[in-house]
Protein backbone atom coordinates (compact mmCIF):
# COMPACT_ATOMS: atom_id res chain seq x y z
CA UNK A 1 0.00 0.00 0.00
CA UNK A 2 1.32 3.59 -0.76
CA UNK A 3 1.31 5.74 2.16
CA UNK A 4 3.18 8.54 0.94
CA UNK A 5 0.62 12.05 -0.51
CA UNK A 6 -0.34 12.83 -3.90
CA UNK A 7 0.89 16.40 -5.19
CA UNK A 8 -2.74 17.61 -4.86
CA UNK A 9 -2.13 16.39 -1.35
CA UNK A 10 0.76 18.17 -0.58
CA UNK A 11 -0.48 21.25 -1.74
CA UNK A 12 -3.30 21.22 0.77
CA UNK A 13 -0.55 20.62 3.62
CA UNK A 14 1.53 23.58 2.23
CA UNK A 15 -1.69 25.62 2.31
CA UNK A 16 -2.63 25.16 5.44
CA UNK A 17 0.96 25.71 6.87
CA UNK A 18 0.98 28.62 5.75
CA UNK A 19 -2.61 30.01 6.75
CA UNK A 20 -1.71 28.66 9.98
CA UNK A 21 1.74 30.21 10.39
CA UNK A 22 -0.17 33.77 9.09
CA UNK A 23 -3.03 33.11 11.67
CA UNK A 24 -1.73 31.34 15.08
CA UNK A 25 0.48 34.49 16.13
CA UNK A 26 -2.76 36.75 16.01
CA UNK A 27 -4.97 34.48 18.46
CA UNK A 28 -5.96 35.54 21.93
CA UNK A 29 -4.54 33.75 25.16
CA UNK A 30 -6.74 30.71 25.53
CA UNK A 31 -9.26 30.82 29.02
CA UNK A 32 -8.54 28.60 32.33
CA UNK A 33 -8.80 25.09 31.71
CA UNK A 34 -11.75 25.06 34.96
CA UNK A 35 -13.57 28.23 32.05
CA UNK A 36 -16.07 25.72 30.49
CA UNK A 37 -18.07 28.41 28.77
CA UNK A 38 -15.05 30.55 28.20
CA UNK A 39 -13.12 27.67 26.81
CA UNK A 40 -16.87 26.60 24.21
CA UNK A 41 -16.68 30.11 23.17
CA UNK A 42 -12.52 29.86 22.37
CA UNK A 43 -13.31 26.56 20.70
CA UNK A 44 -16.27 27.82 18.52
CA UNK A 45 -14.16 31.23 17.36
CA UNK A 46 -11.40 28.67 16.30
CA UNK A 47 -13.61 26.57 14.26
CA UNK A 48 -15.40 29.65 13.13
CA UNK A 49 -11.52 30.82 11.72
CA UNK A 50 -11.00 27.34 9.89
CA UNK A 51 -14.49 27.99 8.63
CA UNK A 52 -14.09 31.16 7.18
CA UNK A 53 -10.85 29.63 5.63
CA UNK A 54 -12.10 26.77 3.95
CA UNK A 55 -10.67 24.08 6.21
CA UNK A 56 -13.81 23.21 8.12
CA UNK A 57 -15.02 20.01 6.20
CA UNK A 58 -11.91 18.21 6.52
CA UNK A 59 -13.44 15.90 9.19
CA UNK A 60 -16.18 14.79 6.72
CA UNK A 61 -16.27 16.25 3.79
CA UNK A 62 -12.80 15.76 2.43
CA UNK A 63 -10.87 12.51 2.11
CA UNK A 64 -9.55 10.45 5.13
CA UNK A 65 -6.11 11.27 3.52
CA UNK A 66 -6.88 15.06 3.65
CA UNK A 67 -8.26 14.93 6.91
CA UNK A 68 -5.01 13.27 8.22
CA UNK A 69 -2.70 15.81 6.49
CA UNK A 70 -4.72 18.95 8.48
CA UNK A 71 -4.71 16.81 11.69
CA UNK A 72 -1.02 16.42 11.38
CA UNK A 73 0.08 19.98 10.31
CA UNK A 74 -2.54 21.67 12.69
CA UNK A 75 -0.68 19.70 15.42
CA UNK A 76 2.21 20.66 14.24
CA UNK A 77 1.94 24.33 14.52
CA UNK A 78 0.54 24.30 17.77
CA UNK A 79 -2.92 25.34 17.14
CA UNK A 80 -5.88 24.96 19.32
CA UNK A 81 -7.22 21.48 19.84
CA UNK A 82 -10.78 20.69 19.17
CA UNK A 83 -11.75 21.06 22.79
CA UNK A 84 -15.63 21.50 23.42
CA UNK A 85 -16.32 20.47 19.61
CA UNK A 86 -14.41 16.74 20.01
CA UNK A 87 -17.45 15.38 19.87
CA UNK A 88 -19.36 16.98 16.69
CA UNK A 89 -16.27 17.62 14.56
CA UNK A 90 -14.95 13.86 15.26
CA UNK A 91 -17.95 11.75 16.29
CA UNK A 92 -21.52 12.65 16.22
CA UNK A 93 -20.87 14.46 12.96
CA UNK A 94 -19.01 12.11 10.96
CA UNK A 95 -21.68 9.56 11.94
CA UNK A 96 -24.39 11.56 10.61
CA UNK A 97 -22.51 12.48 7.49
CA UNK A 98 -22.18 8.59 6.80
CA UNK A 99 -25.75 7.22 8.42
CA UNK A 100 -28.18 10.79 8.49
CA UNK A 101 -30.78 11.41 5.75
CA UNK A 102 -29.94 15.20 3.68
CA UNK A 103 -32.23 16.81 6.23
CA UNK A 104 -30.69 15.36 9.34
CA UNK A 105 -26.87 16.60 7.82
CA UNK A 106 -28.68 19.51 6.59
CA UNK A 107 -29.68 20.39 9.76
CA UNK A 108 -26.50 19.70 12.13
CA UNK A 109 -23.77 19.16 10.12
CA UNK A 110 -23.25 22.90 8.99
CA UNK A 111 -23.45 24.21 12.96
CA UNK A 112 -21.05 21.88 13.99
CA UNK A 113 -18.82 23.48 10.98
CA UNK A 114 -19.75 27.45 11.46
CA UNK A 115 -18.66 26.72 15.25
CA UNK A 116 -22.37 27.46 16.55
CA UNK A 117 -23.23 23.98 18.37
CA UNK A 118 -21.03 21.68 20.80
CA UNK A 119 -22.31 17.87 21.20
CA UNK A 120 -21.40 16.05 23.80
CA UNK A 121 -21.60 11.78 23.87
CA UNK A 122 -24.23 10.19 25.99
CA UNK A 123 -23.00 6.51 25.46
CA UNK A 124 -21.93 4.69 28.83
CA UNK A 125 -24.04 4.23 31.87
CA UNK A 126 -23.14 3.46 35.19
CA UNK A 127 -24.20 -0.17 35.39
CA UNK A 128 -23.08 -1.13 32.04
CA UNK A 129 -19.07 -0.72 32.58
CA UNK A 130 -17.15 -1.69 29.36
CA UNK A 131 -20.58 -3.67 28.23
CA UNK A 132 -21.89 -0.35 26.15
CA UNK A 133 -24.29 -2.91 24.79
CA UNK A 134 -25.80 -3.59 28.48
CA UNK A 135 -27.41 -0.21 28.46
CA UNK A 136 -30.59 0.38 30.40
CA UNK A 137 -31.78 3.74 29.64
CA UNK A 138 -35.32 3.35 28.15
CA UNK A 139 -36.92 5.14 24.72
CA UNK A 140 -40.72 4.84 24.68
CA UNK A 141 -42.26 5.70 21.59
CA UNK A 142 -45.13 7.82 21.48
CA UNK A 143 -46.69 9.13 18.48
CA UNK A 144 -44.13 11.47 16.68
CA UNK A 145 -41.99 11.05 20.13
CA UNK A 146 -39.15 9.09 22.14
CA UNK A 147 -39.99 9.41 25.95
CA UNK A 148 -36.75 8.52 27.53
CA UNK A 149 -35.99 8.31 30.85
CA UNK A 150 -32.39 6.57 32.20
CA UNK A 151 -28.95 7.95 33.22
CA UNK A 152 -25.00 8.35 31.37
CA UNK A 153 -22.03 8.91 33.08
CA UNK A 154 -18.89 10.05 31.74
CA UNK A 155 -20.45 12.54 29.22
CA UNK A 156 -18.16 14.91 27.60
CA UNK A 157 -18.61 18.51 27.69
CA UNK A 158 -22.46 17.82 28.04
CA UNK A 159 -22.24 21.12 30.82
CA UNK A 160 -21.94 23.47 27.40
CA UNK A 161 -23.22 21.10 25.53
CA UNK A 162 -26.52 22.17 22.75
CA UNK A 163 -26.54 18.24 21.26
CA UNK A 164 -25.73 14.38 22.54
CA UNK A 165 -25.48 11.47 20.64
CA UNK A 166 -27.75 9.03 22.81
CA UNK A 167 -27.78 5.26 22.54
CA UNK A 168 -31.31 4.30 24.16
CA UNK A 169 -33.03 0.86 24.51
CA UNK A 170 -35.87 0.71 22.47
CA UNK A 171 -36.79 -2.42 22.43
CA UNK A 172 -36.05 -4.37 26.11
CA UNK A 173 -37.24 -7.84 24.69
CA UNK A 174 -34.89 -7.71 21.98
CA UNK A 175 -31.40 -9.57 22.44
CA UNK A 176 -29.70 -6.71 24.11
CA UNK A 177 -27.37 -5.51 20.71
CA UNK A 178 -30.64 -5.49 18.44
CA UNK A 179 -32.95 -3.30 20.55
CA UNK A 180 -30.96 -0.09 21.11
CA UNK A 181 -31.45 3.19 19.05
CA UNK A 182 -28.94 6.50 18.24
CA UNK A 183 -30.78 9.42 18.85
CA UNK A 184 -29.78 13.22 18.63
CA UNK A 185 -31.33 15.08 22.25
CA UNK A 186 -31.67 18.49 22.30
CA UNK A 187 -29.67 19.11 25.58
CA UNK A 188 -32.21 21.86 26.32
CA UNK A 189 -35.14 19.74 26.66
CA UNK A 190 -37.26 19.11 29.64
CA UNK A 191 -36.29 16.65 32.28
CA UNK A 192 -32.34 16.66 31.92
CA UNK A 193 -30.39 17.41 34.91
CA UNK A 194 -26.97 17.27 34.45
CA UNK A 195 -24.10 17.33 37.64
CA UNK A 196 -20.64 17.73 36.27
CA UNK A 197 -18.07 14.97 37.09
CA UNK A 198 -14.72 16.20 38.55
CA UNK A 199 -11.60 14.25 37.72
CA UNK A 200 -8.11 13.13 39.51
CA UNK A 201 -6.49 16.15 37.88
CA UNK A 202 -8.88 18.24 38.90
CA UNK A 203 -10.68 18.97 35.53
CA UNK A 204 -14.85 19.07 34.91
CA UNK A 205 -14.74 17.66 31.46
CA UNK A 206 -17.16 14.88 32.34
CA UNK A 207 -20.67 14.90 34.15
CA UNK A 208 -24.05 12.35 35.12
CA UNK A 209 -26.79 13.20 32.93
CA UNK A 210 -29.96 11.74 34.12
CA UNK A 211 -33.01 12.23 31.67
CA UNK A 212 -36.21 12.13 32.87
CA UNK A 213 -39.35 11.50 30.92
CA UNK A 214 -37.44 13.37 28.32
CA UNK A 215 -39.25 14.00 25.03
CA UNK A 216 -36.99 13.54 21.44
CA UNK A 217 -38.75 13.25 18.07
CA UNK A 218 -38.39 10.39 15.89
CA UNK A 219 -36.92 12.83 13.27
CA UNK A 220 -34.23 12.79 15.35
CA UNK A 221 -33.09 9.11 15.27
CA UNK A 222 -29.81 8.41 12.97
CA UNK A 223 -30.65 5.27 11.32
CA UNK A 224 -33.41 2.44 11.60
CA UNK A 225 -35.33 1.72 15.33
CA UNK A 226 -33.72 -1.02 16.77
CA UNK A 227 -30.41 -0.54 14.83
CA UNK A 228 -28.60 2.12 17.03
CA UNK A 229 -25.93 -0.60 17.52
CA UNK A 230 -24.86 -0.91 13.90
CA UNK A 231 -24.87 3.01 14.29
CA UNK A 232 -22.98 2.87 17.28
CA UNK A 233 -20.04 0.87 15.48
CA UNK A 234 -20.06 3.82 12.98
CA UNK A 235 -19.40 6.18 15.41
CA UNK A 236 -16.87 4.11 17.39
CA UNK A 237 -14.78 3.24 14.08
CA UNK A 238 -14.38 6.91 13.79
CA UNK A 239 -13.36 7.54 17.22
CA UNK A 240 -10.60 4.92 17.34
CA UNK A 241 -9.52 5.50 13.51
CA UNK A 242 -8.74 8.62 13.37
CA UNK A 243 -9.99 10.80 16.04
CA UNK A 244 -6.72 10.62 18.07
CA UNK A 245 -4.32 10.84 14.96
CA UNK A 246 -3.64 14.34 16.17
CA UNK A 247 -2.55 13.30 19.51
CA UNK A 248 -0.13 11.08 18.10
CA UNK A 249 2.06 13.67 16.58
CA UNK A 250 1.71 15.71 20.75
CA UNK A 251 3.18 12.60 21.78
CA UNK A 252 6.43 12.43 19.33
CA UNK A 253 6.56 16.46 20.03
CA UNK A 254 6.58 15.90 23.79
CA UNK A 255 9.22 13.02 22.78
CA UNK A 256 11.57 15.41 21.93
CA UNK A 257 10.43 17.86 24.84
CA UNK A 258 11.75 15.53 27.38
CA UNK A 259 14.86 14.41 25.57
CA UNK A 260 15.71 18.09 26.07
CA UNK A 261 14.52 18.33 29.42
CA UNK A 262 16.51 15.42 30.24
CA UNK A 263 19.34 16.95 28.88
CA UNK A 264 19.01 20.09 30.61
CA UNK A 265 18.30 18.04 34.66
CA UNK A 266 21.18 15.39 34.23
CA UNK A 267 18.82 12.33 33.75
CA UNK A 268 20.16 11.51 29.84
CA UNK A 269 23.11 9.91 31.54
CA UNK A 270 20.87 7.58 32.79
CA UNK A 271 21.14 4.63 29.30
CA UNK A 272 18.25 3.06 30.42
CA UNK A 273 16.05 6.14 30.15
CA UNK A 274 17.92 7.03 26.93
CA UNK A 275 16.44 3.49 25.28
CA UNK A 276 13.38 4.12 26.49
CA UNK A 277 12.69 6.83 24.88
CA UNK A 278 14.17 5.52 21.48
CA UNK A 279 12.13 3.09 21.94
CA UNK A 280 8.79 5.23 22.60
CA UNK A 281 10.02 6.84 19.51
CA UNK A 282 10.28 4.58 17.40
CA UNK A 283 6.76 3.03 18.48
CA UNK A 284 4.99 6.52 17.99
CA UNK A 285 6.60 6.60 14.68
CA UNK A 286 5.29 3.22 13.98
CA UNK A 287 2.24 4.16 14.92
CA UNK A 288 1.68 7.09 12.41
CA UNK A 289 2.09 4.96 10.17
CA UNK A 290 -0.41 2.92 11.54
CA UNK A 291 -2.68 6.05 10.86
CA UNK A 292 -1.50 6.00 7.59
CA UNK A 293 -2.63 2.84 6.83
CA UNK A 294 -5.88 2.62 8.78
CA UNK A 295 -6.72 6.06 6.94
CA UNK A 296 -5.90 4.66 3.01
CA UNK A 297 -8.04 1.63 3.83
CA UNK A 298 -10.73 3.46 4.74
CA UNK A 299 -10.53 6.05 1.36
CA UNK A 300 -10.81 2.44 -0.03
CA UNK A 301 -13.76 1.44 1.44
CA UNK A 302 -16.06 4.44 1.09
CA UNK A 303 -14.74 6.50 3.60
CA UNK A 304 -15.93 4.80 7.32
CA UNK A 305 -12.50 3.21 9.00
CA UNK A 306 -12.65 -0.13 9.83
CA UNK A 307 -11.61 -2.87 12.35
CA UNK A 308 -7.98 -1.82 12.15
CA UNK A 309 -8.69 1.44 14.65
CA UNK A 310 -9.21 -0.89 17.26
CA UNK A 311 -5.37 -1.90 16.56
CA UNK A 312 -4.38 1.39 17.02
CA UNK A 313 -6.08 2.35 20.08
CA UNK A 314 -5.19 -0.59 21.86
CA UNK A 315 -1.55 0.46 21.16
CA UNK A 316 -1.78 3.86 21.30
CA UNK A 317 -3.57 4.08 24.73
CA UNK A 318 -0.69 2.20 26.31
CA UNK A 319 2.20 3.58 24.55
CA UNK A 320 0.28 7.38 25.68
CA UNK A 321 0.37 5.87 29.23
CA UNK A 322 4.43 4.55 28.89
CA UNK A 323 5.27 8.43 27.65
CA UNK A 324 3.91 9.97 30.64
CA UNK A 325 5.43 7.78 33.25
CA UNK A 326 8.47 8.29 31.39
CA UNK A 327 8.10 11.42 31.27
CA UNK A 328 7.63 11.04 35.34
CA UNK A 329 11.24 9.39 35.68
CA UNK A 330 12.64 12.72 33.71
CA UNK A 331 10.97 15.07 36.45
CA UNK A 332 11.79 13.25 39.04
CA UNK A 333 10.11 14.46 42.28
CA UNK A 334 9.17 17.65 40.14
CA UNK A 335 6.55 14.99 38.52
CA UNK A 336 4.53 15.59 41.86
CA UNK A 337 4.09 18.80 40.92
CA UNK A 338 0.99 19.88 39.19
CA UNK A 339 2.11 22.83 37.62
CA UNK A 340 4.77 21.42 35.91
CA UNK A 341 4.16 20.34 32.36
CA UNK A 342 3.52 16.80 31.66
CA UNK A 343 2.19 16.39 35.28
CA UNK A 344 -1.62 16.50 34.42
CA UNK A 345 -1.13 15.21 31.00
CA UNK A 346 0.29 11.81 32.94
CA UNK A 347 -2.89 11.69 35.47
CA UNK A 348 -6.06 12.19 32.17
CA UNK A 349 -3.30 9.35 30.79
CA UNK A 350 -4.46 7.00 32.80
CA UNK A 351 -8.41 7.30 31.40
CA UNK A 352 -7.29 6.29 27.83
CA UNK A 353 -6.62 2.50 27.91
CA UNK A 354 -10.89 2.86 28.93
CA UNK A 355 -12.11 5.99 26.67
CA UNK A 356 -13.69 4.45 23.36
CA UNK A 357 -13.64 1.59 24.38
CA UNK A 358 -11.54 -0.28 26.86
CA UNK A 359 -8.62 -2.13 26.09
CA UNK A 360 -10.05 -5.71 27.03
CA UNK A 361 -12.82 -4.84 24.48
CA UNK A 362 -10.78 -3.92 21.74
CA UNK A 363 -8.88 -7.36 22.12
CA UNK A 364 -12.20 -8.61 21.87
CA UNK A 365 -12.81 -7.38 18.32
CA UNK A 366 -9.18 -7.46 17.31
CA UNK A 367 -9.59 -11.50 18.06
CA UNK A 368 -12.94 -11.41 16.74
CA UNK A 369 -12.93 -9.38 13.79
CA UNK A 370 -9.57 -9.17 12.46
CA UNK A 371 -8.09 -12.63 13.32
CA UNK A 372 -11.73 -15.05 12.85
CA UNK A 373 -10.88 -16.07 16.17
CA UNK A 374 -15.07 -17.42 17.81
CA UNK A 375 -16.81 -15.49 20.10
CA UNK A 376 -16.54 -16.36 24.51
CA UNK A 377 -20.13 -17.76 25.21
Amino acid sequence: MDLSYTPEEEEFGAGLREWLAKTLPGLPPGPSPDDWPGRRAYDLGWQRRLYDAGYADVHWGASPTTRLIFLEETEKAGAPYVGANFVGLLHAGPTIAAEGTDAQRARWLPPILRGEEVWCQGFSEPDAGSDLAALRTRARRDGDDYVVTGSKIWTSHAEVADWCELLVRTDPDAPKHRGITWLALPMDASGITVRPLRTLAGSAEFAEVFLDEVRVPVDNRVGDENDGWRVTMVTLSFERGTAFAGEVVACRRVLGELAVEARENGRWDDPALRRRLGRLNAEFRALWRLTQWNVSAAEAAGGVPGAGGSVFKLRYSHARQELYDTAAEVLGADSLDLDRPWTLDRLSSLSYTIAAGTSQIQHDIIAERLLGLPKGR
